[in-house]
């Protein structure tokens, strides 16, 4: 996994592939290692389908794009954001099926609070920038994730990101130097990268910033 590149997938484009669990498919997106490592990947949860009781050395992260996502610990619906600490267990499951954009073992050392954030109940902030709505999930040390909500028509000014970018777009599309980018989009781009974001339509996007290193 060489995050020194620049990667671009439309999930909506690919495979589904089988995971070792009867039931549940995943698009990778990036992976260290096949089944151990840090791993991002899109999960697909069929209905009634349900995983044994499991532990993730360093962490988990889920956002819930779509269905009903549950554990021991309660049911999640579209729009939850979820993190499970290093060496936490659970048994998830999903009775009437779900879509889950998950990130595996990416917990940076000492990040051990566990978070169940209903993003369509949370206080949404204005961006930096005219056109732009932000809602914070959560921060450690320079690492961020949280969903933007830019208005159509709207432009920002040019934009670096010394450790790193990744977005996942969950409705709507933007545009930039490099090329354009509809709902179900990955983007990865590398520490000290830079562009000029736009949107005609309008967009809601899963954004992480902070978290790569070279």
């Amino acid at each position: 996994m060489n995050r020194e590149q620049r990667v671009v997938i439309n999930t909506q484009a690919q495979h589904w592939q089988a995971s070792p669990a009867t039931g549940v498919w995943r698009i990778p997106l990036e992976r260290e290692a096949k089944e151990t490592g840090e791993v991002t990947s899109i999960v697909r949860y069929e209905p009634n389908t349900h995983f044994s009781t499991h532990y993730h050395p360093n962490g988990e992260e889920i956002f819930v794009v779509s269905g009903i996502f549950q554990d021991e610990f309660g049911h999640y619906p579209a729009g939850t954001y979820i993190r499970n600490p290093a060496n936490t267990r659970h048994a998830p499951a999903s009775d009437s099926g779900c879509t889950l954009y998950v990130k595996l073992n990416m917990f940076p050392e000492g990040d051990r609070e566990p978070l169940r954030i209903d993003t369509h109940n949370a206080r949404w902030q204005p961006g930096h920038y005219p056109g732009q709505s932000v809602l914070p999930l959560h921060g450690y040390g320079s690492d961020r994730t949280v969903i933007m909500q830019w208005h159509a028509g709207s432009t920002l000014p040019p934009q670096s990101y010394e450790g790193g970018l990744e977005i996942y777009i969950l409705a709507g599309s933007f545009y930039d130097e490099w090329g354009e980018y509809s709902e179900g989009f990955w983007l990865r781009t590398p520490p000290g990268s830079a562009h000029q974001p736009a949107t005609r339509d309008g967009c809601l996007l899963l954004v992480k910033t902070g978290h790569i290193t070279q």
